[in-house]
Formats: structure tokens, sequence, C-alpha cells
């Protein structure tokens, strides 16, 4: 077992409360949004976790669409089956390393909150894109700190988001967010670049 799936599969739990906390539930429509989903599409979910992007894919599918789940944990996975069936459309969950997806073939990806724990964001973005083919979409969500001098408490809070939410390090808090930012930011430039 990575400390990652130990790290998330202690997190199971309680993950549901952040991954739904005031905003991040909007902003996670807003970006399934930006996928322009369409009746039948299958898309896929790279850290899925305990599922909240599920319900508001699945309902942009349809029926005749897919969602697959892929997360490296266990638990995470378990708690996502729980969830109950909203909409129409098959869900499917599996159990791997979303940043070596065993996924050949999808209209969209959707991976939120989740390139700045890769070790190699960008490896992880060009095998999305790949996955994904000409014409398809790939949409990312994550924090970052602010560079406003009056963003201060949310930088501090954004340092203790990170330092909690991701496999633990000896790194100081401070440390911690700026690798957890250069990775995001990877993530973030290859995706434009593709």
């Amino acid at each position: 077992m990575t400390d990652a799936q130990s790290f998330y599969g202690r997190w199971a739990r309680v993950y549901d409360w952040v991954a739904n906390a005031p905003g991040v539930a909007s902003w996670r429509d807003r970006t399934a949004d930006s996928l322009a989903l369409a009746p039948g599409d299958t898309v896929v979910e790279m850290g899925c976790g305990t599922g909240a992007n599920v319900p508001a894919l699945r309902e942009r599918v349809g029926p005749s669409g897919q969602v697959v789940g892929i997360d490296v944990t266990r638990e995470m996975l378990d708690r996502a089956r729980e969830r109950p069936a909203r909409t129409g459309g098959a869900v499917h969950y599996v159990q791997a390393d979303a940043a070596r997806p065993p996924i050949r073939e999808a209209d969209a990806v959707l991976a939120t909150f989740v390139a700045g724990i890769f070790e190699d964001p960008a490896a992880a973005v060009d095998a999305w894109c790949d996955s994904v083919g000409p014409g398809g979409r790939v949409a990312l969500l994550n924090f970052q700190r602010s560079p406003s001098t009056l963003a201060t408490p949310l930088n501090l809070a954004f340092e203790g988001f990170v330092r909690l939410s991701a496999p633990g390090t000896r790194l100081s808090r401070r440390s911690h967010a700026s690798a957890f930012e250069r990775r995001v930011r990877a993530a973030r430039e290859r995706l434009t670049e593709r």
C-alpha cells in the first residue's frame, strides 16, 4: 500500500464533507459544465475519491452515457459506490493510478483537486489528453494561493488545507504548499500546451 492509499483511506469518511464544503460544490459543477458533455458521452474522472462529481456527470451524460471513476484508494471507492443513483447511465469505478489510467478512449476527462498530488503531473495530463484524443476535453480544478496581500488569511487556510489533504511529508506547511502549487502549475501548463 502506498502512502497516498494509506492517507486517503484514513480520510475517506470525512472527505465527503470537504468535497462538498460551501462553494466547492459550485466550483465542481462549473468545471463539469466546462466539459460540454452531451448525452451518450463517456467521461472519466481521475482521482474520483468518494464520487462527489459523479451525480453531476451522470446528469450530463444521461442514461446512454457512461461515467468512469478512477481512484487508487479502495476506501474512497467504497464510499463512492455507496452513493445513491440519482440519474440513469452506467457508472463504473476502477481502482487504479489516475496518473496512468487504464482507459483507452473517452470523450472527456475531469480531474478535481488531484493534479497537485502526482509526482509527474505533466505526464498524467499527457495520459489524460491521449485518452480523449482529438476533439476530446480535459478539465482541471485545483486550489492555489492568491498573490494578493489582502488574501493572507485565505493563503494560510490554503496552506493548512494542502497540509491536511495530502499524504504526509517532512516539509514545512509553506514548503508543502509550494511543492503542491508547482505540481498544479505543471499540470495546468501541460494542458495549455496540449
